[in-house]
């Protein structure tokens, strides 16, 4: 795929406008895409970095799409059903659809009966892999923090050994982005 292929920043920015339902949700999930932008670039090794930069600021364009009461984890999927609708490339619509967590498998919606279609959703390329582990670092929450390697690693125990396996693999992968310099730059507090 030629960087042709894709949006560009401002393209990408225009599509959160017209997308976001107010301007609080598109500040929120904007600034959100651009920090995990900032990680991913900080941890870019031979990836495809065209594909990465608009894959990072564009993996959460889903949440813009859920319904009242819908539940967050489908925002991955409507994310790449959005994209798709506009004609983008499915390896760019595939990072929102397979960036969630460290990656949920066909079991795991089975079993956990979660509110998605039987699939796996686990990152397979190197750039869904690094937009889906730079996603880690930061989170959308009230008021949005950045997550250290502690602090999320203990927020997967709850979900099992082999999660928590698949991160500590990730940090052996990529290593650990400088944080404590984007807080600064965006006043969201490190955790």
């Amino acid at each position: 795929m030629s960087a042709v292929d894709l949006p560009g920043d401002d393209e990408i920015r225009t599509l959160h406008e017209r997308f976001a339902p107010d301007a609080e949700a598109f500040t929120l999930v904007w600034t959100h895409c651009r920090i995990i932008c900032d990680i991913a670039e900080q941890l870019i090794t031979d990836e495809d970095r065209d594909l990465v930069r608009a894959g990072a600021l564009l993996h959460d364009i889903g949440v813009y799409r859920l319904a009242p009461g819908e539940a967050y984890l489908r925002h991955g999927l409507l994310g790449h059903e959005l994209l798709r609708s506009l004609d983008l490339p499915e390896p760019l619509a595939r990072i929102c659809s397979h960036h969630t967590g460290v990656g949920i498998t066909r079991e795991d919606v089975l079993d956990q009966q979660l509110p998605l279609p039987p699939a796996d959703y686990l990152a397979d390329t190197p750039e869904e892999t690094l937009v889906m582990y730079a996603d880690k670092f930061h989170s959308k929450t009230s008021p949005p923090r950045f997550n250290t390697v502690p602090s999320y690693a203990a927020s997967l125990a709850r979900f099992g050994p082999g999660n928590t396996a698949r991160f500590e693999a990730l940090v052996t992968r990529y290593g650990v982005p400088d944080l404590h310099a984007l807080a600064e730059r965006y006043g969201h507090e490190v955790r």
